[in-house]
C-alpha cells in the first residue's frame, strides 16, 4: 500500500546548478550537498581521506612525467583548514606536467544534461583542452593520448552499474593499455558501497549504461572496480593495464560517507543517491523520475497514473541539467519519498505499483528500460504480475556468485 502523502500541487522554480571547477577554497562553482543531520549519515570521528588528498604517495609517481587527468567537479581535494581545491589546481601548484583533461559525462563542470553530447574545448582558468569522453568520442584515441605517460582517473561514483562513469573507467583503462599507458585511480567512498543487489547484466543487453556481468548494485569504490575490469579480463582482448590504486584511509564499506559536491546534476543531495538505484529505473518508463524539480531522484509520477491512488501532485519544469524534463510542463501525479527511510536494497514496489497503477499498461515501459535492468526478464517479471519478493529471489544465484568473483578485488574488508 502506497504511504499517502500530504495532497498539494507544487510548481518548481527554477534552480541553476552550479557547476565546478578549479576554484580554490570550497569550490567557487561546486554546489555544495546538503548534510543531512540523522544519525545515519553522521560521518565517523575518523575521517575518511580519499585518494586525491594522499599526495605522499602519488606525487613521486607524477615526477618528470606527462600527464592525462580523468575528472570533473568531484575531483576536489580537502585542505587543512577544510576548504576544498580541484585536483588540476593541486597538481599543477605541485609542479606537475598536466597535457590534457577528459571529461565524462556531465562534462568537466558538471553542468551538461544526461545524455547530452559533451562537447571538447579548454579549462578557461588553466587553457588546458578539455577532451569529451561522452558523444561520439567515449574512448580516448591513439591521437588524443600522444604524449601522455600516465593517466590519473578521478570520478565520484554513486555505485550504480548504469552510473556511466565506471564505463569510462573501462575505456581509459582499454585505451590506456593499447597505447602502454599506466593508469592511476585515485579512490573514493561508494555512498551506496554497503550492499549489492539487481540483476546481473546479460551479455546480449550490453551498452554504455551496462558493460559488464554485474547486478545494478556493485558494491565496489573506483578504485576496487578498476581492479576487477582488469583481473577478470573485460578489455577489449583481455588486455592488462598497467595500474595503481591510490587508496583511502579510514574507509571500509559500512562507514556511511556524505558527499561534499553532487557527483552529477540531477544527484542533489545523499536521499536522492540512496534513492537512486530504485528510482533509475523509472527512466525506462513513461514515468517522470523528478527531473525538472527540487527534487530529482526523490519523487516520482506522471500524467497517467490514477490520481486517486498517488496524492502528491507537481509539474516539471525546464531547468538547467534537465532542460527537457519528461512531462514538461504537465500535471503529474505520483509520490514524494524526499522524506522516506531508505532500505539497503533496491526497492521494486515503487517500479511494480507504478506500472499496475499507471492507465495504459501497454506504453508504461520503453526500449531504455532493458538497457537499466540489464535483463528482459525484469519487465515480463513486472508484466506478468510476480511480486518483489518472486522478483527478488530470482536474483539470488546471480548475486552470490558476483559476490564471489567481487571478494578477489576489495580492498577495504572489515
Amino acid at each position: 500500500m502506497i504511504k499517502r502523502l500530504f495532497k498539494s500541487t507544487f510548481l518548481f522554480a527554477l534552480i541553476g546548478f552550479l557547476s565546478c571547477g578549479n576554484t580554490n577554497s570550497k569550490p567557487k562553482n561546486a554546489e555544495v550537498l546538503p548534510q543531512q543531520k540523522n544519525e545515519e549519515t553522521v560521518r565517523p570521528l575518523e575521517e575518511i581521506i580519499v585518494g586525491a588528498n594522499r599526495t605522499e604517495n602519488y606525487l613521486p609517481l607524477l615526477k618528470n612525467k606527462s600527464v592525462g587527468i580523468i575528472g570533473n567537479q568531484s575531483s576536489l581535494i580537502k585542505k587543512e583548514d577544510g576548504n576544498y581545491t580541484h585536483l588540476v589546481d593541486s597538481l599543477k601548484s605541485s609542479g606537475i606536467n598536466i597535457k590534457k583533461v577528459f571529461a565524462p559525462e556531465h562534462g568537466f563542470r558538471g553542468d551538461a544534461d544526461a545524455g547530452e553530447a559533451v562537447q571538447d574545448g579548454k579549462d578557461p582558468k588553466t587553457g588546458l583542452p578539455v577532451i569529451s569522453l561522452y558523444g561520439n568520442n567515449k574512448k580516448p584515441s591513439a591521437e588524443q593520448l600522444e604524449g601522455i605517460d600516465i593517466l590519473i582517473f578521478d570520478l565520484q561514483d554513486v555505485g550504480t552499474r548504469f552510473y556511466t562513469y565506471i564505463s569510462s573507467l573501462h575505456y581509459i583503462m582499454e585505451a590506456a593499455a593499447e597505447n602502454n599507458i599506466d593508469v592511476l585511480v585515485f579512490d573514493r567512498p561508494n555512498p551506496n558501497g554497503n550492499y549489492i543487489d539487481g540483476p546481473v547484466l546479460e551479455p546480449q543487453h550490453q551498452s554504455f549504461v551496462s558493460m559488464h556481468p554485474i547486478p545494478v548494485v556493485h558494491g565496489m569504490t573506483m578504485g576496487e572496480y578498476a581492479k576487477m575490469i582488469n583481473g577478470e579480463g573485460w578489455l577489449k582482448n583481455g588486455k592488462k593495464v598497467n595500474l595503481t590504486v591510490t587508496e583511502m584511509e579510514n574507509y571500509d564499506h559500512s562507514k556511511p560517507y556524505s558527499l561534499p559536491v553532487k557527483p552529477s546534476p540531477n544527484l542533489p543531495n545523499d536521499q536522492a543517491i540512496k534513492l537512486y538505484p530504485s528510482l533509475c529505473f523509472f527512466e525506462g518508463t513513461n514515468i517522470n523520475a523528478g527531473r525538472g524539480t527540487h527534487k530529482q531522484f526523490q519523487v516520482y509520477g506522471s500524467p497517467y497514473l490514477d490520481k486517486d491512488i498517488y496524492d502528491f501532485i507537481y509539474t516539471p519544469q525546464s531547468m538547467p541539467g534537465a532542460k527537457s524534463p519528461k512531462h514538461l510542463g504537465k500535471t503529474c501525479y505520483g509520490e514524494d519519498l524526499s522524506k522516506a527511510n531508505v532500505p539497503e536494497k533496491i526497492n521494486l514496489e515503487w517500479l511494480i505499483e507504478a506500472y499496475q497503477n499507471t492507465a495504459d499498461k501497454t506504453e508504461f515501459f520503453n526500449s531504455f528500460f532493458t538497457k537499466l535492468a540489464g535483463t528482459k526478464k525484469l519487465q515480463q517479471q513486472i508484466e506478468s504480475g510476480l511480486s518483489a519478493e518472486e522478483i527478488r529471489e530470482s536474483w539470488k544465484v546471480g548475486l552470490e556468485n558476483f559476490r564471489r568473483t567481487r571478494e578477489q578485488y576489495l580492498i577495504y574488508k572489515p
